[in-house]
């Protein structure tokens, strides 16, 4: 009747999933030999740590598992930083890189597939990623992303992002 309405509409595609298909020949069971899974303790962590495990069982791989802590600061904005001394942040972060990476290691354990957990100090964890990655000749960076959007991605930022920018190495990323 002289109202106009802006109608929206939505399509969505489904697309009937593809089983996956684990490779067949030497060329490409050799293609990855040493995967990187970055872990922050996160659920999605978990997943990345169970799909990097799987194809590195799939493909004779093996896997180096890291966690990466903040260096201490005297300032900060971390409040287990700023209420710890030096040697008490240390053995805080050494706890939960250990509990962190007992998941990777029981999983790694479980799988059958070579296994090697680092803990890092580092300020910027994607560059501890990227330099770990590089010193231990990993041929693939499988981690997870925590799917941020609009202006909290832009604020808070993604250390995978970061990782896909500044990183030449291969980069599976998990949802």
């Amino acid at each position: 009747i002289g109202t106009s309405y802006a109608h929206t509409f939505h399509y969505r595609m489904i697309i009937p999933a593809r089983k996956l298909t684990l490779p067949t020949t030497e060329k490409e069971k050799d293609m990855y030999k040493h995967i990187l899974v970055p872990t922050d303790g996160s659920e999605l962590s978990e997943k990345a740590i169970k799909q990097g495990l799987a194809l590195a069982k799939s493909i004779g791989a093996k896997v180096t598992a890291i966690t990466v802590s903040e260096m201490f600061h005297t300032f900060s904005v971390d409040p287990v930083i700023v209420t710890d001394t030096p040697k008490e942040y240390q053995t805080h972060c050494d706890a939960r890189a250990e509990k962190y990476l007992s998941i990777a290691k029981n999983a790694a354990k479980d799988a059958n597939v070579t296994y090697e957990g680092m803990h890092v100090m580092h300020d910027h964890p994607y560059e501890a990623i990227i330099n770990a990655a590089k010193d231990k000749g990993c041929d693939l960076i499988c981690m997870a992303s925590h799917g941020r959007k609009g202006m909290s991605a832009l604020v808070l930022g993604s250390e995978t992002v970061k990782v896909l920018t500044h990183s030449n190495i291969p980069t599976l990323v998990c949802r």
